[in-house]
């Protein structure tokens, strides 16, 4: 039972951050849906799973927006592969979220290290 819990909180998580997840994958050049997910499982040491259900429909909406832009390519398997590459918008968009985030992230570390206050407020 401990383990649904801990996925449904990974799976929440997820949903807030993905896009700006995958903005950041794309930073370091251009990858295919598989390789997307496949970084955002490595560097979390497999903390956050990506399943396509949620990442292809975020990919769309990126693309949509302008962020990321894609194209068909065949990959070194010679398999027939769309590669997602991050647009100057999308690079834009990225330093936005990145700040926002670690903004986000002082305030709800300060919040959760907080003492209990002297008197009540």
């Amino acid at each position: 039972m401990a383990g649904m819990s801990d996925r449904s909180t990974t799976v929440d998580l997820l949903q807030g951050t993905l896009a700006t997840l995958i903005l950041k994958s794309l930073s370091w050049g251009p990858l295919h849906g598989y390789g997307i997910a496949r970084w955002i499982e490595q560097v979390t040491e497999d903390e956050l799973l990506v399943e396509e259900g949620s990442l292809y429909p975020a990919l769309h909406r990126l693309q949509a927006r302008e962020l990321v832009s894609s194209q068909w390519t065949t990959s070194d398997t010679n398999r027939r592969v769309r590669l997602y590459t991050l647009t100057e918008r999308g690079r834009q968009q990225l330093r936005a979220e990145l700040s926002r985030w670690d903004r986000f992230s002082v305030a709800v570390t300060r919040a959760l290290q907080a003492r209990r206050p002297s008197k009540a407020v």
